[in-house]
């Protein structure tokens, strides 16, 4: 089958990934059914060109959900072929939207341009950890690896914040949990 087992280095520690890509082998109900059952946590991609692949995605996002009900497994939605702007039919806020319902993660990639594929992986990691790792341990991994925030980034977190403390619905949006950052939960 399509396996792949790769070391990265995630905020300083090593990780190792093994990535089955079976969905589609064969189309069979016992391997899909199977694979819902195993697993530290679940990308699940669909093609920003295709809406039939969306759909499918958060099909298969709700029959996730089933079959791991009592567990908190990390899943990340991933819009994959972002770099093809002019054949576009899932829009970036479409796929955020879903995420948010869905109570998952998102993020575009382009796999054809390897972007933010390294940012997929590495946030998949955190994702894990996060989950199974004590407070203290995710506690002294982030103070050992604080990455530095953007000035544009600073005064977009200071203006949310006024505009959210003028605002009651504004106040609620900043408060509810993030879709698109990877390395919190």
């Amino acid at each position: 089958g399509n396996t792949y087992d790769r070391s990265i280095i995630v905020d300083g520690e090593e990780a190792s990934l093994v990535v089955f890509d079976i969905w589609e082998q064969g189309d069979s109900q016992w391997l899909q059914n199977h694979c819902m059952k195993m697993g530290d946590a679940y990308i699940i991609v669909y093609s920003v060109t295709d809406k039939v692949s969306f759909e499918k995605a958060s099909e298969l996002r709700i029959q996730l959900r089933r079959a791991r009900q009592t567990e908190d497994i990390p899943i990340i939605l991933v819009g994959n072929k972002s770099d093809l702007v002019r054949s576009r039919e899932v829009s970036v806020d479409e796929g955020r939207a879903c995420a948010v319902v869905f109570d998952c993660k998102f993020i575009e990639t382009s796999a054809a341009l390897h972007h933010n594929v390294k940012d997929l992986f590495e946030g998949i990691v955190r994702q894990i950890r996060l989950r199974k790792d004590s407070k203290e341990d995710n506690a002294r991994r982030m103070a050992n690896t604080k990455r530095r925030e953007s000035i544009g980034k600073k005064a977009k977190r200071f203006l949310g914040r006024i505009v959210a403390k003028n605002n009651k619905k504004m106040a609620f949006k900043a408060k509810s949990k993030s879709c698109h950052d990877l390395s919190v939960l």
